[in-house]
């Protein structure tokens, strides 16, 4: 079992935790667009009320550990480690009772390059404590807004954690997974499994737009989530998302390894 210690070791040797990688400017700046009601921050939420970005702050400090501080403008983002932990022991906790009740779950990433191992590590042991990991709209077409324009990708679940995928790869066998902030691939994935007459999930796991994108359907979600990403917070507070883990969310993929061991051990889903 990892010990609480060597795990908050480890966030803060791989810089999942403590000072990170995020910028401050990055961060503050989806402070503003938030309370702007931007929608590449908003990530599919409609917020009960109107969040300023002092408001903002102090809720990112509240929930992340990021200095309050409005005077403090640049450098490094710093994410408190025990948050981490403690919010880690709440998502394991959660996903204990999705095992013992042996709920339908969805798990869906738009950062594949980096969590999909970790998502898939976790539909791999819920599978087999008897969940049924759902994988509905699997190939349907989803336009997402980008940079440049909308741009045609096709959901696709790999080891039972839902991506999105360019429909025309560069290199023949290829599948190449596009990273994502839009809500559009889980709404698609409800949708498709609502108009079949399918299964729907009880518990949606992921980041980004699949925790803010459930969350607004009414569909309970968990999930992780940077200090630049105040959206999924926000949902946390107002009672749309139940669970949401403070890191970094775009380190090296293998980083995540222990927080799974953690997580499964916890939840008692370890083999």
């Amino acid at each position: 079992m990892l010990s609480v210690g060597v795990l908050r070791a480890h966030l803060l040797a791989a810089r999942l935790a403590g000072p990170v990688a995020t910028l401050r400017e990055k961060s503050l700046r989806s402070y503003r667009l938030f309370a702007a009601g931007d929608p590449r921050t908003t990530l599919g939420l409609e917020p009960d009320r109107s969040w300023t970005q002092p408001e903002l702050l102090r809720l990112m400090a509240a929930r992340c550990g990021v200095s309050p501080d409005p005077g403090h403008t640049s450098g490094q983002d710093v994410i408190d480690p025990d948050r981490t932990i403690a919010a880690l022991d709440a998502f394991a906790k959660r996903l204990k009772r999705a095992a013992v009740c042996r709920e339908p779950i969805l798990l869906g990433t738009g950062h594949p390059r980096w969590l999909h191992g970790f998502y898939a590590e976790l539909a791999m042991a819920l599978s087999a404590a008897g969940c049924p990991v759902l994988i509905p709209s699997h190939g349907r077409r989803v336009d997402i807004p980008t940079q440049i324009g909308v741009r045609q990708h096709n959901l696709w679940y790999v080891g039972g954690v839902g991506i999105v995928r360019l429909p025309h790869p560069s290199a023949p066998g290829s599948t190449p997974a596009a990273h994502t902030h839009s809500p559009l691939p889980v709404r698609v994935a409800l949708d498709g499994a609502a108009a079949r007459g399918g299964r729907l999930p009880e518990l949606v796991v992921g980041d980004h737009g699949w925790v803010c994108g459930a969350g607004q359907l009414g569909v309970e979600a968990i999930g992780l989530a940077d200090s630049d990403d105040p959206a999924v917070f926000v949902a946390e507070a107002e009672g749309r998302a139940s669970v949401v883990v403070p890191l970094d969310d775009a380190v090296r993929s293998d980083y995540y390894r222990p927080l799974t061991r953690y997580v499964l051990n916890r939840a008692c889903l370890s083999q």
